[in-house]
């Protein structure tokens, strides 16, 4: 990537008031991230929903001078990163509308595998739970998945150890910079996990682990995941926080139920009563809600011939064809399209019988 382009996406992710949604939208009306430093704030106030209180800041020279520093750290060392509108960024994030606009890496990251489950759970994780928690990792190899955590002590800890045991990827959601660590005692777990996985964070190198940060990395957590799994959580945590995100991403959420007295797995007592969740007995129960379990077909689809296609039409089935199913608003972005226009398209493209519409305003071929 060009420095001038990751100057002007660093420099978005330093503004006041331009979150990761805003950003993408001024991305998209210009046409790339240095566009928008070209353009007048006259020309991007015409773009909805960018008004004075993002304007104002947008051109500081402050978010400049830090990003430039940022930029100089990026440049001697060797972390990659990952960009939003890039064809490496991951295709389960890329569906979250407020995903990261710029993701960093460190390891041995390799996120081809289908298979990503984000499993979660209480620092204060009882021995009902780590023998769970074991037993379920080890059941899960025959599928090989990846497993996703967020490095804490508890039940982030044993799934990331556990993976590493039964040779499966696993990957670190932080919630501060790649040159931090925390908590401390788990330094020496770094070159275990980026020898079979890594480090995945948004924010930049020397950032701190403040407690704002860790409900923004839950929404990492369960957008990189197919599945988000709940092992044990007081009636209030942030595994709670991470299975809401999940739900909102219409990704299935598993949860291990627990003896009414216990104090750890009242949160998942009530996800599963509030139907927030399904019920997790065994590995067996993942294979079967995800179809991890099932042969495909030897039998080929029969599909349409001859189908005429308009032009926004066509450039929306080539998109989709390549990256599977996607997010009503991601199509949009990517697509140039005006998600009011996309609408109608889509509707005529799901009468031909091309398309198909999936729960939370998702389509694919």
């Amino acid at each position: 990537m060009k420095k001038e382009k990751l100057l002007a996406i660093l420099r978005l992710q330093a503004t006041k008031n331009v979150g990761d949604i805003v950003a993408k939208k001024l991305i998209s009306a210009t046409g790339s991230p240095e566009q928008v430093y070209k353009e007048s704030p006259k020309s991007l106030a015409k773009i909805p929903g960018i008004g004075s209180h993002i304007l104002q800041h947008l051109f500081d020279k402050k978010t400049l001078y830090k990003a430039e520093k940022e930029l100089c750290f990026l440049d001697n060392n060797n972390y990659s990163f990952s960009y939003f509108f890039d064809n490496d960024y991951p295709n389960n994030l890329k569906q979250c509308i407020d995903a990261p606009i710029l993701i960093f890496n460190d390891g041995n990251i390799d996120l081809n595998n289908s298979k990503i489950l984000a499993i979660v759970g209480t620092r204060n994780i009882t021995s009902y739970g780590r023998e769970f928690c074991v037993e379920l990792i080890k059941d899960l190899t025959q599928y090989n998945p990846i497993i996703v955590s967020g490095f804490a002590y508890g039940v982030d800890i044993c799934a990331h150890k556990n993976a590493i045991k039964n040779n499966l990827q696993t990957i670190a959601v932080l919630a501060h910079g790649l040159e931090e660590i925390y908590p401390k005692t788990h330094k020496k777990h770094i070159h275990s996990v980026n020898k079979n996985g890594g480090f995945i964070t948004e924010f930049w190198h020397d950032e701190q682990p403040v407690r704002e940060n860790f409900l923004k990395r839950n929404r990492i957590v369960a957008g990189l995941s197919q599945a988000t799994i709940v092992i044990e959580s007081a009636k209030k945590g942030g595994s709670l926080v991470t299975a809401d995100i999940a739900n909102s991403y219409n990704r299935d959420v598993f949860a291990l139920a627990g003896r009414a007295t216990d104090v750890f797995s009242t949160g998942c007592n009530d996800l599963i009563k509030s139907n927030k969740a399904h019920l997790l007995t065994s590995a067996n129960d993942i294979a079967k809600m995800l179809n991890w379990d099932l042969q495909p077909s030897s039998a080929p689809k029969q599909i349409e011939l001859f189908v005429n296609l308009n032009e926004k039409e066509q450039k929306v089935y080539d998109y989709l064809t390549i990256r599977g199913k996607q997010l009503l608003d991601i199509i949009a972005l990517d697509c140039d399209i005006p998600v009011y226009q996309l609408s109608s398209i889509l509707i005529q493209m799901e009468l031909k019988n091309v398309i198909t519409p999936l729960p939370g305003k998702m389509f694919e071929v």
